[in-house]
């Protein structure tokens, strides 16, 4: 353990961590910024698990947080930026700095691991980049829709890339993830990932069963999107999958997570703008009174009391007063130990619970393989686990709110409800679930710029000012191809 410590924080101080800030300029999808194909190909990886990590927990984040009205901005002071994406005035200009990060940084180091890896005969490596990179084409596919993918990462070859159909790359990704699978796999490698990558660390001959659970996993999460576009297409690519055998996630220490340390510069970068930028985020109302109308035993894991002591928890709901009056986030997204805050939590990518409610809505919708109840039941059970939740307040919970009833549609209400409780500090992925379900019913707050909840974020402005092929849309409603909900 002490091991991989070091190697963390050297990652973090070597590499230079993203930063969790708006304000920080990065380089653009046109540039080579990080010239790291030089670079031993240990370094590369560490370069793209840090990388990965921080994005996940960083400005993206925030956004879809702010959407799904799980954070909130009603801060004190003046007005900030939190306050303004809140009511979703998400500007291109915003969004820079994330596109930068995933482009010429996390896919960029990808596609370095890789050339390296085929010229020097180490497809252990190439095997994990493929598999991140097919993860980080997921992400930004659900962000933005339409995205450069088959002329990126070709340097001064093409500077100005083609935009490919959300829909065409999502074939690709199961492509990349199947070559990620059968590449971790192989029997020879020059060299292998251990302790220098910062998710999933280790000996190799432990970790590619992590790598191959998960790649495997991220294809549920991937075909279970089509639900509303294609069900039936969906059920047989789930439905073959299970039934394949293939090994799929099993417990708590599958998460695909990044573990961070309580060490300047490499606390997680929720904690970090929190500590950065104070108060600027509070609990939301909405995921708050949820779990208080349920007495939901993670309250005081995600959230801080208010008033402090009381044993209350009170979310704020854009529009209001602007104040400190509000529960703020807490240990399970910061770290907290001796009465301060460490930093040390994971960044939270796709976890067991999020699995368990996957099988759970296949095969409530689908009658996709297993029973629909154990596995909501197992969700919600690996989601308190994993917040620190006693075994005797979790089978409280489960006797409350843990048995699905009434019509399919208000089975999915609870499957989603509760994966969207459990998906706090998660990327993204409950805001897709709003787009493919309409749970958790989700209204624009009073303050809102547009009159509805957004279906996809603008295209940077940096990407408008320096690629011709980059069409800004018209609104935030421009739905990605899996988002045919009415």
């Amino acid at each position: 353990m002490k091991k991989f410590k070091y190697n963390v924080i050297i990652a973090f101080l070597t590499i230079g961590a993203l930063t969790t800030s708006s304000c920080k300029k990065f380089f653009d999808i046109n540039t080579d910024p990080d010239a790291v194909l030089a670079a031993p190909i240990e370094q590369q990886l560490s370069s793209l698990t840090v990388n990965m990590g921080f994005f996940a927990g960083s400005d993206v984040n925030r956004y879809t947080s702010l959407i799904m009205q799980q954070f909130s901005g009603q801060s004190s002071g003046t007005q900030n930026n939190t306050q303004l994406y809140e009511k979703y005035l998400i500007q291109g200009s915003d969004e820079n700095n994330a596109w930068s990060a995933m482009y010429a940084t996390i896919l960029n180091d990808a596609e370095n691991i890789i050339k390296n890896a085929n010229e020097t005969g180490n497809p252990h490596y190439s095997g994990v980049a493929k598999i991140i990179k097919a993860y980080a084409y997921q992400v930004t596919v659900d962000v933005w829709g339409d995205i450069p993918f088959s002329e990126t990462q070709k340097l001064t070859e093409n500077t100005q890339p083609k935009y490919d159909t959300a829909e065409s790359i999502y074939p690709e990704l199961i492509k990349l993830l199947d070559q990620g699978i059968a590449e971790v796999s192989a029997t020879t490698s020059n060299k292998s990932p251990g302790t220098n990558s910062t998710i999933y660390p280790g000996a190799f001959a432990t970790t590619k069963a992590n790598w191959i659970k998960f790649a495997n996993t991220l294809k549920l999460r991937i075909y279970l999107h089509y639900s509303e576009k294609n069900a039936a297409f969906a059920k047989t690519q789930i439905d073959q999958l299970i039934n394949s055998g293939v090994p799929l996630f099993a417990s708590n220490a599958d998460n695909f997570q990044m573990t961070f340390v309580n060490q300047a510069a490499s606390r997680n970068p929720i904690d970090q703008h929190e500590t950065a930028r104070a108060g600027y985020l509070v609990a939301n109302d909405k995921i708050v009174t949820l779990m208080n109308n349920k007495l939901d035993p993670r309250r005081p894991f995600y959230f801080t009391q208010f008033p402090a002591g009381s044993g209350l928890y009170k979310g704020a709901i854009s529009g209001d007063a602007a104040s400190q009056n509000y529960s703020k986030l807490h240990a399970y997204l910061r770290g907290f130990a001796n009465n301060a805050y460490t930093g040390d939590a994971p960044i939270r990518m796709l976890t067991f619970a999020e699995y368990n409610f996957i099988r759970a809505e296949a095969a409530l919708r689908f009658n996709s393989p297993g029973v629909a109840q154990t596995f909501f039941t197992a969700g919600i059970t690996a989601s308190m686990t994993d917040a620190g939740v006693s075994t005797a307040n979790i089978a409280t919970y489960l006797a409350a709110n843990g048995t699905l009833v009434g019509t399919t549609d208000q089975q999915l209400s609870q499957i989603i409800t509760e994966k969207y409780i459990a998906s706090y500090g998660v990327i993204v992925e409950s805001w897709t679930d709003w787009r493919r379900t309409g749970y958790p019913a989700i209204a624009p707050p009073a303050n809102a710029v547009v009159p509805y909840v957004p279906r996809s974020l603008y295209y940077p402005q940096s990407e408008i000012d320096l690629n011709p092929n980059a069409k800004q849309k018209p609104g935030l409603n421009v739905r990605v191809f899996w988002d045919t909900r009415p």
